[in-house]
């Protein structure tokens, strides 16, 4: 009723034109192409920028300058992928290289996924307090998070060497204290175990065909252990450096087993733990990782 008197002062008093009056302060949207253009500019020159600082730079309010980013400029703020090391040109260029060549085998039938065998080397700490998932806890609203205090390097911990074929595990084998993998060891105490795996799974065949990946560390690539793999028939599937992201272990499979640990006592049940975890594992599982 408010509303209808005044509207009929208002045409009593000559007002023609049904909508609003501009009125004074800041305008109803101010999602105009100008101020597109202002913010995108902005996040160009410093893709870094906080809404907040956009707000310092524009003057326009944080809502608006969410729905310019998010509405109109399609953008998200995504947390910067950690990666080893910086890549030159020449390594990118390598990266792209090997890879194209690898996968065309496996397009054309040269190579077959379930040939290759993977594996690495990885600490696993004995205690679990650095998984997220088991640090989640309920709290009161406005109450602070708890704290969780960050692993010492000096907590109980075993390196493990670990190879999986796209049918499942192949080698799990765990350092003794005090032992170090130099290309010895790794001939002796990885590559050897695994040769005779192959032979006894395949008797007929051997090691005919077979494939092995592993990353560039000093024990993969010295020229011993290259002349063993040789001798034994098996093929090296070249790597990238620095590309943990083009290995099953490093994208997939150790940070898979960490996440489903408890706490062990010592590096056997430890040993123990992991090979009952990675046989319980679906063989399918295996297989859509050979196949990513």
């Amino acid at each position: 009723m408010v509303i209808r008197l005044l509207l009929s002062k208002q045409w009593k008093d000559g007002r023609e034109e049904i909508e609003d009056e501009a009125r004074s302060g800041r305008p109803i949207t101010e999602t105009t192409f100008e101020n597109f253009e202002r913010i995108r500019l902005l996040i160009d020159d410093d893709p870094y920028l906080t809404i907040e600082e956009l707000e310092y730079e524009t003057g326009l309010s944080h809502g608006t300058i969410h729905r310019i980013i998010a509405e109109h400029l399609n953008l998200k703020k995504i947390t910067a992928r950690y990666v080893p090391k910086d890549l030159t040109d020449f390594q990118r260029a390598e990266r792209v290289r090997i890879c194209k060549e690898n996968l065309a085998k496996f397009q054309q039938g040269a190579w077959r996924l379930c040939d290759v065998i993977t594996g690495d080397e990885s600490w696993f700490f004995h205690k679990q307090i650095g998984r997220k998932s088991s640090n989640a806890a309920w709290v009161k609203k406005g109450d602070p998070p708890s704290t969780v205090t960050r692993q010492s390097k000096y907590a109980p911990k075993t390196l493990f060497s670990i190879f999986f074929k796209s049918n499942g595990p192949m080698l799990i084998h765990h350092l003794k204290r005090g032992e170090t993998i130099d290309h010895q060891y790794y001939i002796n105490n990885c590559l050897r175990p695994i040769v005779d795996e192959i032979k006894h799974q395949r008797p007929s065949y051997g090691t005919r065909g077979m494939k092995i990946h592993h990353d560039n560390g000093k024990p993969h690539i010295h020229e011993q252990t290259s002349t063993y793999l040789r001798s034994e028939g098996l093929t090296v599937i070249p790597h990238p450096a620095n590309s943990p992201d083009l290995s099953p272990c490093d994208f997939w499979l150790f940070d898979f087993i960490k996440d489903n640990l408890t706490d062990y006592n010592d590096s056997q049940s430890l040993h123990d733990a992991i090979v009952n975890f990675m046989y319980s594992v679906n063989k399918e599982e295996y297989k859509k990782t050979f196949e990513k």
